[in-house]
């Protein structure tokens, strides 16, 4: 167990060992287990996250300020137009000045070639903990959450096929930044990690080295499929989400019609009955039901979405804590 985490940011999951992630899911449940209790965790009392939201969410800002309330701190929501970035407030004016008022900043900014630059200069000039709520490039809670949920369904994710699938999504173009964590994090764990998705998705290249290079060290395994039946074939996880070519396709007029090409990608009743009869259903919500997935599958047994949900208040409350807080 690491001890000396104190001032870390959290940006992506490759930039902390095992050994510290495993510190996180430690103390996560426990977290958890004293939440279910209702025994006090205040670990943060009268500390403050600023919350910097370029793009809204659910369960990203209900979850960190949830959790902030349950560690005896307070969550600040922040959004650019409310303040001075739109007029001149650089990232380093951000991080300087925030960290002068509080103890973190989280940072949600999605935009592609932005977000991830943006929490990096941030983090540059801060002088407390950035902790990153998504990104262009990744999202390391969701991916912490949604491991922590499969090793409390599947116990040690050594062997275990993990099948993270693009699907059909007619909404928007959506970011890389899960599909790309969660390939990542789970070579981290020697899990047996297959990446489907049709010929025009590709992940970053770096993402794709980075969890090869995961795998050889963990002796777990990575490949990628162009075929979503292949992928589900005696799968104990599948994690089917759609996610935008935008590695591929550089006019992104074209984007919309390039994911129209591939409507057959949805996780199906079909389509479960391919993995194991115990497999879990994953998704980091909100899901295109319907298009992503079908109800019976979503609303099915299989499926372990609020798990999931709930899980990201634990991870976080972890994450905070030790960065926060602490020694």
């Amino acid at each position: 167990m690491k001890t000396n985490l104190r001032g870390r940011d959290f940006i992506s999951t490759q930039e902390w060992t095992k050994e510290e992630l495993e510190t996180v899911l430690q103390l996560a449940s426990d977290l958890k287990m004293k939440w279910g209790l209702d025994l006090p965790t205040r670990l943060l009392e009268d500390k403050t996250l600023f919350m910097l939201f370029f793009f809204s969410s659910t369960r990203t800002r209900n979850s960190f300020e949830a959790g902030m309330t349950r560690l005896g701190g307070h969550a600040i929501f922040l959004e650019p137009d409310k303040m001075q970035i739109s007029h001149g407030d650089t990232p380093k004016e951000i991080g300087k000045i925030l960290s002068s008022y509080g103890h973190g900043i989280a940072i949600r900014h999605c935009d592609w070639g932005d977000g991830n630059k943006y929490l990096r200069d941030v983090a540059e000039h801060a002088r407390v903990p950035v902790i990153n709520m998504q990104c262009d490039i990744y999202h390391p809670c969701q991916a912490m959450a949604d491991l922590m949920t499969c090793i409390e369904k599947k116990g040690d994710m050594k062997g275990k096929k993990v099948v993270m699938s693009w699907a059909y999504a007619k909404s928007y173009t959506k970011p890389l930044s899960l599909p790309q964590s969660v390939i990542e994090l789970f070579t981290q764990f020697g899990a047996d990690v297959v990446l489907a998705h049709p010929p025009a998705f590709d992940l970053m290249p770096e993402i794709l080295d980075n969890a090869a290079s995961n795998a050889r060290k963990t002796g777990g395994s990575f490949k990628i499929v162009h075929d979503m039946d292949e992928a589900f074939v005696g799968a104990d996880v599948v994690y089917p989400k759609s996610w935008g070519p935008l590695v591929a396709v550089q006019d992104s007029s074209k984007m919309v019609d390039t994911i129209r090409q591939y409507e057959s990608w949805i996780c199906d009743e079909r389509r479960m009955s391919l993995a194991k009869e115990d497999a879990i259903y994953m998704h980091c919500l909100p899901a295109d039901r319907g298009v992503e997935v079908t109800d019976a599958v979503i609303d099915g047994p299989q499926s372990v979405v609020y798990d999931q949900a709930e899980n990201r208040m634990h991870v976080q409350n972890a994450i905070m804590a030790l960065t926060m807080g602490g020694r």
